[in-house]
């Protein structure tokens, strides 16, 4: 039995997330015992990104329209350019997003992923980080970015890079076995 048993995590994503981004946190998920759901707004497979080509395709396991957030106990949004840009103007994966934020439940974004906590409106007053390509999209939107391997505010976990993900991967761990926090808001 792990931290996360009887917990069931969600992993938002669309073709064109980076492949380690995804596939690390969902694989340490379930080591620690979570029920991991690969969500997307189409059904069948999507496709990863590895560094500068495409890459493995990975099983999505329910659509957007499928899901409701009541169902989950954390949220995971890995990065990619293609992935984030995508979810941030589909206004079904905002709103999924945004109940998260305001049940207090536990969000957890890597890389470009904090893109699409922009656009669900939920940044402003937070700490956070993210590839610095980003950054300062994060601090016209209100939020408080800092250049580091993981950053945790309230249940929200921001990372920069693959490289982070040793750190992220704990922090995610730790924040979804928490549960509720009364910090986290829309």
């Amino acid at each position: 039995m792990g931290q996360l048993s009887n917990r069931t995590i969600a992993v938002l994503s669309e073709s064109g997330f980076e492949e380690v981004e995804l596939t690390e946190p969902v694989k340490r998920l379930k080591e620690e015992g979570a029920i991991v759901h690969v969500i997307s707004s189409k059904s069948g497979k999507i496709k990863a990104w590895n560094h500068d080509h495409w890459s493995i395709e990975v099983d999505v396991d329910k659509t957007l329209s499928e899901v409701n957030a009541d169902d989950y106990s954390g949220l995971v949004l890995p990065g990619g350019v293609i992935n984030p840009d995508q979810l941030r103007v589909n206004d079904d994966a905002i709103a999924f997003v945004k109940a998260f934020f305001e049940a207090g439940k536990p969000v957890a974004a890597i890389c470009h992923g904090p893109q699409t906590l922009i656009n669900a409106g939920v940044v402003k007053g937070r700490r956070m980080t993210s590839v610095k390509n980003i950054s300062q999209d994060l601090i016209n939107a209100g939020a408080d970015w800092s250049d580091e391997e993981v950053v945790v505010d309230q249940g929200l976990v921001t990372s920069r890079t693959p490289k982070d993900l040793p750190a992220f991967n704990d922090k995610i761990v730790e924040e979804f076995a928490e549960g509720i926090h009364k910090g986290q808001h829309a």
